[in-house]
C-alpha cells in the first residue's frame, strides 16, 4: 500500500498544474455538529464544497509495521487518494467561490496540519470542541456502527487504549485503529497546539459545540465572516444532530458488512445476486428499512456514573482548554460540579 503525496511533492504538483485546493477546513471534531456546518456551508453562493464529505487527504499516512505481526494503527482502508484525485474534487469550483472541505480525521491526526500548511498556508482552520464524556459516548456508537470498534462497553474499550497504541486488540474491521484511541480522541488542547504552531492565531477558529446547538444561525454566522465572505445571506437552519444508532449485534453488523462491501468470493456473490434481482430503488425502500430495524435501535440512556468518572479523568483538559481558549469551559460543561 502506497502513502499519500508528502507535502512536498504535493506541492510541486500544485505548481505544475495551477490546481485549486482548499481554502479553508472544518478539520473537527467528530460528533460536534460538523456535517450541519458543511452542509450549512455548503448552500451559501460564495462557498464551493464537494458533494462528498471526509476525504481524509492530509491525513492517510500508513506507516509499516514496526514489528513482525505488529498491526500499523494508521489509515488501512482503501488506496490512499492522489493528489490530482483529491484536487478533481474542487475543479467545478468557481474562481469568486471561498473552497472548503470537512475532514474530521484532520483534528486528531499527527501529521495533518502540518501537511495542510505546506500546501495551503493561508488556510483557514475551523474546529468544534464538545464536552469531553459525550462525545466519547457519540464516537464509541459510531464507531460500532461503522464496525470498527467491536467493544461494546465503553469503559472496556477506553482501557484498550494503551493496547491499540501498540497495535494490539485491533478490530477485524478497524479500516483506522488510530481512531480508535479514545483517550487521544480528547487532547483538545494539543490538537489545537499543532495547527497553532503551523498557522498565525487569525487563521485559527475554535468552536463550542453548545454554541452551535444553541444557535447554529448565529454560529454559521460567524464562520462566514471568518471565511470573509457575506455573512447576511440567508442562512437554512439545521438540527445539529449527532445521535448516533445503538447496534444490536456487533457480529451481525460485520456480517452485513461484509456482504455490503462484497470484496470475498461469497460475499461478492450474495451482493451480486441482491443487485441482479432488485433495482437500487427497491433496495432502498425495501432492504434498507429492514436493515436498519434489525442492526439498530435507539441508544441507551448514558451510564451517568461512568459519565462522571471520565469527566473527572478529563476535567485537566478542560481546564487546560479554557485557559487555552480564555473561556469557562469548566462551567458550562459542569466540572465545577464534580466532588
Amino acid at each position: 500500500m502506497t502513502d499519500s503525496p508528502e507535502p512536498a511533492s504535493a506541492s510541486r504538483a500544485i505548481s505544475r498544474a495551477h490546481a485549486r485546493v482548499p481554502d479553508f477546513f472544518i478539520v473537527g471534531q467528530a460528533k460536534s455538529g460538523t456535517s450541519a456546518l458543511y452542509e450549512m456551508l455548503r448552500r451559501h453562493p460564495q462557498i464551493f464544497m464537494p458533494r462528498a464529505k471526509e476525504p481524509w487527504y492530509f491525513s492517510r499516512n500508513n506507516p509499516q509495521p514496526q514489528t513482525p505481526g505488529e498491526k500499523s494503527i494508521e489509515f488501512t482502508g482503501k488506496k490512499p487518494m492522489s493528489f490530482d484525485e483529491y484536487a478533481a474534487l474542487f475543479a467545478d469550483a468557481r474562481p469568486d467561490q471561498r473552497v472548503g472541505e470537512a475532514s474530521t480525521s484532520y483534528l486528531w491526526s499527527p501529521v495533518a496540519a502540518e501537511a495542510i500548511a505546506d500546501v495551503q498556508p493561508a488556510a483557514r482552520i475551523i474546529a468544534i470542541f464538545r464536552e469531553p464524556a459525550s462525545f466519547l459516548r457519540s464516537l464509541h456508537l459510531q464507531l460500532l456502527s461503522n464496525a470498527s470498534e467491536e467493544e461494546k462497553d465503553l469503559a472496556k474499550a477506553i482501557a484498550l487504549d494503551d493496547a491499540r497504541r501498540e497495535g494490539r486488540m485491533i478490530p477485524k474491521y478497524a479500516f483506522w485503529p488510530r481512531a480508535l484511541i479514545y483517550s487521544d480522541r480528547v487532547r483538545y488542547v494539543e490538537q489545537l497546539q499543532r495547527y497553532h504552531a503551523v498557522f498565525p492565531p487569525e487563521q485559527v477558529l475554535a468552536l463550542i459545540y453548545d454554541d452551535f446547538r444553541r444557535d447554529n444561525e448565529a454560529t454559521v454566522r460567524r464562520v462566514l465572516c471568518f471565511l470573509e465572505v457575506d455573512d447576511t445571506h440567508p442562512i437554512e437552519v439545521m438540527d445539529v444532530n449527532t445521535t448516533t444508532r445503538r447496534v444490536r449485534s456487533v457480529h451481525l453488523n460485520n456480517l452485513s458488512r461484509v456482504v455490503r462491501q462484497g470484496r470475498g468470493p461469497v460475499s461478492g456473490a450474495v451482493k451480486r445476486t441482491i443487485e441482479r434481482l432488485m433495482s437500487k430503488e427497491t433496495r432502498r425502500r425495501v432492504i434498507y428499512p429492514i436493515r436498519r430495524r434489525l442492526l439498530y435501535g435507539d441508544p441507551w440512556p448514558p451510564d451517568e456514573r461512568l459519565m462522571t468518572e471520565l469527566r473527572r479523568r478529563f476535567k485537566g483538559e478542560v481546564v487546560a482548554l479554557s485557559e487555552y481558549l480564555d473561556r469557562d469551559l469548566v462551567t458550562l460543561w459542569g466540572y465545577d460540579k464534580l466532588d
